[in-house]
């Protein structure tokens, strides 16, 4: 009787599902960008509430990555599939706003600017704190039930009724 080896390895679906999924975490940046570059054209000729581009642009991005991932995969998205796609989705959505923010605070913003934004910051940090917990709570929820929402109705497999 031969004795077999017992593999502790991780099975290779497994990893390789976890190596592709930051490929539709791109996907759901690039159109996370797009959506949101053509709602700042748009904003220049009439006023958009800033919420709403951003949940439309988190819808546009989760479309791209869902539509993607089931055209590449043959399969809809598991849900810890879905979970680390909205992490992903959500910390490069911050990603990008931090680094849209940065460029405003040093190629727009003059020396005097910044002062009076620090002040002002310092002075009330509170309400400037629970705006952002709020930001990043509504843009979780938001990236959590689109992509829900986009994967059951792109959802491949047959619909028993």
């Amino acid at each position: 009787m031969s004795r077999q080896t017992t593999h502790l390895s991780k099975p290779r679906t497994l990893a390789s599902s976890q190596t592709k999924l930051a490929q539709y975490i791109g996907f759901f940046a690039i159109g996370y960008i797009l959506a949101s570059a053509i709602f700042m054209m748009i904003q220049t000729k009439i006023a958009l509430n800033s919420q709403l581009v951003m949940v439309v642009s988190i819808i546009v991005g989760a479309y791209i990555a869902v539509s993607k991932f089931i055209k590449h995969q043959q399969r809809a998205l598991a849900k810890n599939e879905i979970n680390r796609l909205m992490f992903g989705g959500v910390a490069v959505v911050w990603l990008l706003t931090v680094l849209y923010f940065l460029a405003i605070w040093f190629w727009l913003f003059d020396g005097v600017s910044r002062e009076v934004l620090l002040e002002m910051a310092m002075a009330r940090p509170l309400p400037l704190l629970s705006s952002l917990v709020l930001m990043l709570v509504f843009t979780l929820v938001s990236t959590r039930i689109s992509l829900w929402a986009i994967n059951h109705f792109l959802n491949p497999a047959p619909k028993t009724v």
